[in-house]
């Protein structure tokens, strides 16, 4: 007898990519606003989908932490084509340990 194993894909809401997105920077709430030129505020609010960002805040958002805007705003990774053509702003660039 065969046994099926059904593999759960997670969902990810935009308010959980938008964390995910700051803490591969490894900035903690109140350094990533500065770096994106939000409040604090407004990085825990968008966080905890208390708020839902405008286009512009996730466009900004998705350059300060050098993530995929496609990525960020719908939670579809890029085809291989066009990560490829993706380029890191300088001086964005996730840690490396």
């Amino acid at each position: 007898m065969t046994m099926m194993m059904t593999a759960i894909v997670p969902t990810f809401t935009l308010a959980d990519r938008l964390r995910k997105a700051r803490e591969i920077t490894g900035l903690d709430q109140g350094e990533f606003a500065e770096r994106a030129g939000f409040s604090r505020t407004t990085v825990v609010n968008y966080e905890h989908g208390h708020r839902a960002p405008r286009t512009l805040y996730i466009r900004a958002w998705a350059e300060a932490a050098g993530v995929d805007l496609e990525w960020l705003e719908t939670g579809k990774a890029p085809s291989e084509d066009e990560a490829f053509a993706t380029v890191r702003p300088e001086g964005f660039e996730p840690p490396t340990f």
